[in-house]
């Protein structure tokens, strides 16, 4: 399988999966850019070796066909601005008026399509749809790894029309190289922080990581299942008492592989699930009734500090309280810190899943760990071990 660099289109059109699923304020304002931000690279590479981009992405999760509010014709302008080139919107992504527009397509000029699921054939996964699609590109690049667990017809069916002529963008590629820096041979020690409500949507991840790690931090909510499994006394903190076996064959497990499990010594806790609730700082294992753990207390994080600044490779997956609330924030801070101060002094860190990197990039940290993952589901799954339909039908 030949990579993006290597592709020489000698003026083929390139039919590009993006993730321009951006967040829209109400007066359809782009309030993020970064996704947008992220594949320009790859665009400025198919253009430097002969290509004209044919852009395709979704946006949002239009209902019943096309929406206006949803368009992509409202990104138009600002992919302009930060790629510098010429952009060309067309109000559907199939059909010959688009295949005409990408076959005239002037060099240096990108053809952004319209959003794909205006049509529910795209989600579907429908062959027929990917087909038609396909007729707007003699290559077909697949950089969208926030899509790259879907089955739809843009990601997983399309590749199927285009033999040796398709590849991976540059971000679907770092995705990929990035989580196995981490899943196969991270330099040691490896640490893995995982965080997040519950156990139960992390259970394959903990499994899958395992075998590949040193230390494995458990923080959040569901860290109480953990403590609870071990006769902890967890008050009114977030419990799945349908797991609590589970918790205890993991640490088993890991017991087993040699992997040290660091659980919270200490919490924040609070009398309400509420920013401005009575605090206090309890032992983990010993919650009163009537209250619940919202943070990491200074104790844990006074005990993870040489853990972390010690690891050689770093997974955050999961923050370590409930850090949109202003006061129950400080532990999830103060692991981002620790983790950039382990970056700067040598190791690889990657940020993945959805709520640990919306945390880094709420405090201003995120240009200080290794990488950042653009895609919270797939980045779960590709965490899990699954084979994402989207990477499979690239390299298939």
């Amino acid at each position: 399988m030949p990579s993006l660099n290597e592709l020489n289109f000698n003026g083929a059109r390139v039919l590009v999966r993006v993730d321009f699923n951006v967040p829209l304020n109400k007066d359809q304002r782009i309030t993020d850019d970064s996704r947008m931000q992220a594949h320009i690279p790859t665009l400025k590479t198919i253009v430097e070796n002969g290509g004209r981009p044919v852009v395709m992405s979704h946006l949002g999760r239009p209902k019943d066909g096309p929406d206006p509010n949803l368009s992509l014709g409202i990104l138009k302008a600002h992919l302009e601005d930060i790629t510098g080139m010429a952009v060309q919107f067309i109000d559907d992504c199939v059909g010959e008026a688009v295949v005409k527009a990408s076959k005239e397509l002037p060099e240096g000029t990108i053809l952004l399509l319209e959003n794909l699921r205006f049509h529910k054939e795209e989600t579907k996964g429908d062959i027929d749809f990917a087909h038609q699609l396909a007729q707007n590109g003699d290559y077909y690049i697949n950089d969208a790894f926030g899509t790259a667990h879907r089955a739809h017809a843009s990601t997983a069916v399309i590749a199927r029309y285009f033999d040796n002529k398709k590849a991976f963008g540059h971000v679907l590629q770092a995705e990929i190289d990035n989580v196995n820096k981490v899943l196969k041979g991270g330099q040691k020690p490896v640490t893995a922080i995982v965080g997040g409500a519950k156990v139960s949507s992390k259970i394959s991840v903990l499994e899958n990581l395992l075998p590949n790690i040193d230390h494995l931090i458990i923080g959040g909510g569901m860290a109480f299942t953990f403590l609870k499994a071990q006769g902890g006394k967890t008050g009114n903190s977030l419990i799945e008492d349908d797991f609590l076996d589970t918790a205890r064959k993991i640490m088993e497990s890991a017991e087993k592989q040699g992997v040290k499990i660091h659980l919270p010594i200490d919490s924040v806790i609070a009398d309400d699930f509420s920013n401005d609730a009575k605090r206090e700082i309890k032992p983990s294992k010993d919650i009163p009734d009537g209250w619940m753990g919202l943070d990491a207390g200074p104790g844990t994080i006074s005990a993870l500090a040489p853990i972390i600044e010690a690891s050689k490779t770093l997974l955050w997956n999961g923050p370590l309280g409930v850090f949109e609330f202003e006061n129950f924030s400080e532990g999830t801070v103060a692991a981002a810190k620790l983790i950039v101060k382990a970056t700067e002094a040598g190791a690889f860190s990657l940020v993945g899943g959805g709520d640990s990197v919306a945390a880094i990039k709420k405090f201003g940290l995120a240009d200080q760990v290794s990488y950042v993952s653009t895609g919270g589901g797939a980045m779960l799954e590709f965490l899990e071990g699954k084979t994402l339909p989207g990477v499979a039908a690239i390299q298939g």
